[in-house]
């Protein structure tokens, strides 16, 4: 039986640990080739020898120059890129009045404008596909407010909308989507629990939140991932799928 990503080139954001770490591994497993992104060059270095076929690339998604390399890197290794995967994000937690305004900058620049940076030197090349996909990892937190979230809100709201832009501009040679995660047990979470009022019970409300009763998992958002940018999805551009436990209509 064929792989679901057989002959396929992605490059990966944030994914030396959490969701992109799993969606990695997922990719691999189905027969892609990957061009790892990620800061923590020893994970990044170990996660490219786990896998078959992959490559780390270190550096910041905020800087619009290494974008550009991560593209360079997957023509230069592979020859070709088909699929992004984009994980990468930071919280930037404080109130509108305490936040800092190079903190407000910063995380709208991991959050959005990486996006924007990687998709426009990455398009030219994913139009030349057969199949190509882009899948935005947002979060529930573009449709719902937390406390002390305000650049993170606003910055995955503001990447949900990009994802529909873009969907309609480069439809159909590629099919472009967000996923949007609730609260999925990684170290993520856990420093997303400071900013509440009661921070150590904060991720156990969340379980008891979510209609399913459970945290999700990092393999939860692989497996949508990966039939978000596998043919099983053809039909499916220009959407923000929520994948909570149900917590948004609890």
């Amino acid at each position: 039986m064929s792989k679901k990503l057989e002959n396929k080139v992605c490059i990966i954001t944030g994914a030396t640990s959490g969701m992109g770490k799993a969606i990695a591994e997922s990719f691999s497993n189905e027969g892609a080739k990957l061009i790892l992104s990620g800061r923590n060059v020893e994970r990044g270095n170990a996660l490219a020898e786990q896998l078959q076929h992959a490559v780390f690339v270190a550096g910041d998604v905020s800087e619009p120059g290494y974008n550009e390399k991560l593209v360079q890197s997957a023509i230069e290794n592979f020859g070709q890129l088909d699929l992004l995967s984009l994980n990468a994000g930071m919280l930037g937690l404080g109130n509108v009045v305490d936040l800092p305004e190079t903190l407000w900058h910063k995380t709208l620049n991991v959050n959005l404008s990486a996006i924007f940076y990687l998709c426009k030197n990455a398009i030219p090349f994913i139009q030349k596909s057969k199949g190509g996909a882009i899948v935005i990892n947002t979060s529930i937190a573009a449709f719902k407010s937390f406390p002390n979230h305000p650049a993170y809100c606003a910055s995955k709201a503001a990447a949900a909308a990009l994802m529909k832009q873009m969907a309609v501009e480069y439809a159909p040679n590629i099919r472009i989507n967000a996923i949007c995660p609730g609260p999925v047990d990684t170290p993520f979470l856990w420093d997303s629990a400071k900013a509440f009022e009661n921070p150590d019970s904060a991720v156990e409300d969340a379980k008891k939140a979510t209609l399913m009763q459970r945290l999700g998992t990092p393999e939860d958002i692989a497996k949508l991932s990966l039939f978000l940018v596998s043919e099983d999805a053809s039909w499916i551009t220009g959407t923000a799928i929520t994948i909570d436990g149900g917590i948004l209509n609890s």
